[in-house]
Order: C-alpha cells, then sequence, then structure tokens
C-alpha cells in the first residue's frame, strides 16, 4: 500500500506558522530572559542533591511544565466518550466507519494504536528510520488520512504508543532491550521483551513515532506501558548503563521529556496508569502526583476483573464494579489534586471472570462521573464495545 507523504496536513501549516511567530517572539526577549537568569542565579539558586551528593532527578523534572500550543489544540469534549481501537481494526474495509457511526450512540473520541504491545507501528513513519530497521512499521493505516477524516467528523482523536514493552525495538536492536544476567533478552512470563527504560535513544524513539503522529493531526498522544516491568522474573533484570535514579524518577523524567518536544506541535499528552497505581506504591515508577505534572489527563485503568478479592475492603470487587471503580478514582483524585492533570479512565467493557453487561460498564461510568472524571475510554481487545454505554449524561 502507498502512503502519502508525512508533510503536515493544514491544521499543522498553522501550528507551524504558530510556532515560527513564538520563536521570533522569544529571540525579541532573550537578553532579558537570559538576564533574569543570571540574577536569579546570584540570588543563591540551588540545585538538589540526594544523600550521595550527586545531582537528583527533581532538580530536572522541577523545570517549568513546557508550553502547550492552546490556540492549535483540536477541543476536547466536555466529556470524553471513547473506545480503543487497534491498528488492525483500523485496516480492514469499512471497520473505522463502523466506529465513526458510533457518535450517532454518543461516541466523541478513539484512542487508534500508533505502536502496540507487540512494538508495531501503524504506518510507515519515514522519519523514524529505526522503525523500518527493526521491522516494527506496518501499513495498517495511513495516519494524515485518519487524521482528518475523524477530524471532519468531530471525533476527537487519540494516538496510543505502547512505550516500554516493545519485542520489535528489543529484538530488532538488543542493545536498546533489558537483558538477563547471562547477556540474552530479558521476557517476560509470556516470552515478551522490553526496551530499556534508563535509555534515552528508546526515549527518542518513542517520541519520534509520537512526533510523526502529531503532525499527521492527532489530537492527543497517550502513553502505555509507560512503566517498569512487572511481570516474570523481575529480579533477574540486568538495566543497561542502570542510575541511582529510582524508577519513579526515570518515568517521570521520560514524560517531561516528551512533553518538551510534543507540546510546541499543539497536542495534548495523557498516560495509562495501574489502577492500584494511586493506592500503593507498585514499585514499577508510576507515581501519579510525581507523573500528572507532566500530563494533561492521567487514564487509570480501573478494570474491575484486575483486582484481587479483598481489595478495598471488597469480598470480589469483580462483583461489584461501580463500587471498585469508586474506590481506585477516589484515590487517584487526591494524588492528583494540584498536578493539573484530569482524571479519564479506562473502563471494563469485556468479559472476565463472569460476563459483562450494560448495567456493569454503567455501573462503572456512573461512579466516574460522581468522582469529577472528564469522561471515559472503553477498552474492549476485540474492538466490541456494548450498545448503550456511549449514551451522554
Amino acid at each position: 500500500m502507498l502512503f502519502e507523504p508525512l508533510e503536515p496536513h493544514e491544521r499543522f501549516r498553522a501550528r507551524r506558522e504558530a510556532a515560527r511567530r513564538r520563536t521570533r517572539r522569544r529571540r525579541r526577549t532573550a537578553a532579558a530572559i537570559l538576564l533574569g537568569g543570571v540574577a536569579s542565579v546570584a540570588l543563591g539558586a540551588k540545585v538538589i542533591t540526594g544523600e550521595d551528593g550527586q545531582r537528583t532527578a527533581a532538580a530536572t523534572v522541577a523545570a517549568a511544565k513546557p508550553k502547550l500550543a492552546t490556540s492549535l489544540l483540536a477541543p476536547m469534549p466536555d466529556e470524553v466518550r471513547g473506545i480503543h481501537v487497534t491498528m488492525g481494526l483500523a485496516s480492514l474495509p469499512g471497520k473505522l466507519d463502523e466506529y465513526i457511526a458510533l457518535k450517532d450512540d454518543g461516541l466523541n473520541a478513539i484512542q487508534l494504536d500508533i505502536k502496540d504491545e507487540n512494538g508495531e507501528v501503524g504506518f510507515i513513519p519515514s522519519a523514524v528510520p529505526l522503525a523500518m530497521r527493526v521491522g516494527a512499521a506496518k501499513p495498517y493505516y495511513r495516519p494524515r488520512a485518519v487524521a482528518r477524516l475523524l477530524e471532519q467528523k468531530g471525533i476527537y482523536l487519540i494516538g496510543r504508543v505502547v512505550v516500554f514493552e516493545d519485542p520489535r525495538l528489543a529484538e530488532g536492536a538488543p542493545h536498546l532491550a533489558l537483558k538477563t544476567r547471562d547477556g540474552s533478552i530479558w521476557r517476560t512470563r509470556t516470552g515478551l521483551a522490553w526496551s530499556n527504560p534508563y535509555d534515552r535513544r528508546v526515549w527518542d524513539y518513542n517520541v519520534s513515532l509520537a512526533e510523526v503522529a502529531a503532525r499527521a493531526g492527532f489530537d492527543e498522544i497517550q502513553f502505555d506501558y509507560v512503566r517498569f516491568p512487572s511481570d516474570g522474573d523481575v529480579e533477574g533484570i540486568v538495566f543497561p548503563g542502570r542510575t541511582a535514579k529510582a524508577p519513579g524518577w526515570v518515568i517521570a523524567e521520560f514524560l517531561h521529556y516528551a512533553a518538551k518536544r510534543l507540546r510546541p506541535l499543539g497536542v495534548r499528552l495523557s498516560a495509562d496508569l495501574f489502577g492500584l497505581a494511586a493506592t500503593r506504591d507498585l514499585g514499577i515508577g508510576q507515581l501519579p502526583r510525581r507523573l500528572g505534572k507532566h500530563l494533561d489527563a492521567v487514564s487509570p485503568m480501573v478494570y474491575p476483573s484486575h483486582y484481587n478479592a479483598g481489595e478495598f475492603g471488597l469480598a470480589d470487587p469483580n462483583a461489584d464494579p461501580g463500587a471498585t471503580v469508586a474506590y481506585s478514582l477516589t484515590h487517584f483524585r487526591r494524588e492528583l489534586r494540584g498536578t493539573g492533570a484530569e482524571l479519564r479512565p479506562w473502563l471494563q467493557d469485556f468479559s472476565q471472570g463472569r460476563t459483562y453487561g450494560l448495567g456493569d460498564v454503567l455501573a462503572q461510568i456512573e461512579s466516574a462521573r460522581k468522582l469529577g472524571a472528564r469522561g471515559y475510554l472503553l477498552w474492549n481487545p476485540a474492538g466490541i464495545y456494548t450498545p448503550g454505554a456511549l449514551a451522554p449524561r
């Protein structure tokens, strides 16, 4: 399949011109800014140091939040009502039109895979040659055409980038992979390889793919698997180039880096976090209070079927989806207070452990609304969504 060149469409050209005007304004005031910076140093600006005397990650992520080109943003719905669409489904003739037709039922947002759990990229990103070298680039859809279509239909487009779980990158470029003690590529229990969260080249790869999507017209970039591994022999992982920084600072620094590169393009940023990340530190680098400072929205994956018996004092969280979501989002709302990030959860629209019906999905939605969430996203890996679940308030 042939693809259109990735020269930005009309919206991005407007974004680019606005960026040029901002650059000219910054140059005119550069001297004043420089003098102000020198003065602040003279007045005793300090570097935060750790117990070992080294500069800590706090010094880096404490910098000002990169400015978002708000004048170039597509409007986010007052209540997001969205679904997840895989790149494979988007490639099927007429399938995307079927999802667009759900707008009549209340849909106003679609989250589409840019890079998925297998490390595959849904399009041919000529600006990111590494994707071609490792065999990740696939011709599932044309990003510019999809973005233009959804813009015309008034549907908010979120691009999903699975970050550190990346079998394609890890196998195609082993020097970027997590390793075992014998030097082989480390894998999860299900055999999936991961890229190295400490390696800035991995950061650049993922953000470069997000940039291509932003320039093509995506409204938001959502990072998934933006964490350290949790499945498999995690004690046996060797992290090449590992530093003294804790996982929570590594993930925060990645998001800060991504924001610096992506916000000037006029896209919002969000991230998917484990449903218990706000309840306790899971040791994987997902600390909502710290990460929320670099994001416009946080989407906790509060699928009731994923909670163990007894969590939140519920004998069977999967049997009481409304209460499970309410407890989890209460913790997230507390942790995100003051960060500037909005709460917009992923809710369960699939059956696991028991059959889920419309009542189960609506119970979750009602809890999200009561907790003040900015809408919700429905997850079903098969792409089959319950009729009536997307209805407005």
